[in-house]
């Protein structure tokens, strides 16, 4: 898979993100501000509840911004050896043989896209999957434990 198309996806889909937010925090903004939520008594809170809605959303919202920056300027790690970093593509399979495909990249953690028809998760190097694949290569595995769930996989293909 072409890394460089991925990171077009992933910044994509952040920007969809930022749409949906921007309209979202737009309603939130007018729905405190309306003339209809005047608080009536100390009880009526439904304006003050709008405005921090509007406030999470505007907050996210630029946190969206920095993430599309940051993945506009990263460079993609092409390498002829195997071993897991940054911006690597990993595919991993599980003891049933299901497959699961996942990015490396700096922030986004959770954030799925679809890359000729495959789904991709972009993981952070923070988080417990990405702190076990790290410095991995092909053939080896990895034990991700989620509370007291444990799954084993393995590492068929870098990129």
């Amino acid at each position: 898979m072409n890394k460089a198309e991925i990171m077009q996806h992933i910044i994509a889909q952040l920007s969809h993100d930022l749409d949906v937010l921007f309209s979202a925090a737009k309603s939130a903004h007018k729905a405190a501000t309306h003339a209809e939520n005047i608080a009536d008594n100390k009880y009526d809170t439904l304006a003050l509840e709008a405005s921090y809605v509007a406030q999470g959303q505007a907050n996210r919202a630029q946190e969206i911004r920095k993430s599309i920056e940051i993945y506009k300027h990263l460079k993609v790690h092409e390498t002829d050896d195997d071993t897991i970093r940054l911006t690597s593509l990993v595919t991993l399979e599980d003891a049933d043989g299901a497959t699961r495909t996942v990015f490396i990249g700096p922030i986004e953690g959770g954030l799925k896209i679809v890359h000729q028809g495959k789904e991709i998760v972009v993981i952070t190097p923070g988080s417990p999957m990405g702190r076990e694949l790290l410095g991995k290569s092909v053939s080896e595995a990895i034990k991700i434990e989620a509370g007291t769930s444990r799954t084993e996989y393995e590492i068929v293909e870098v990129s």
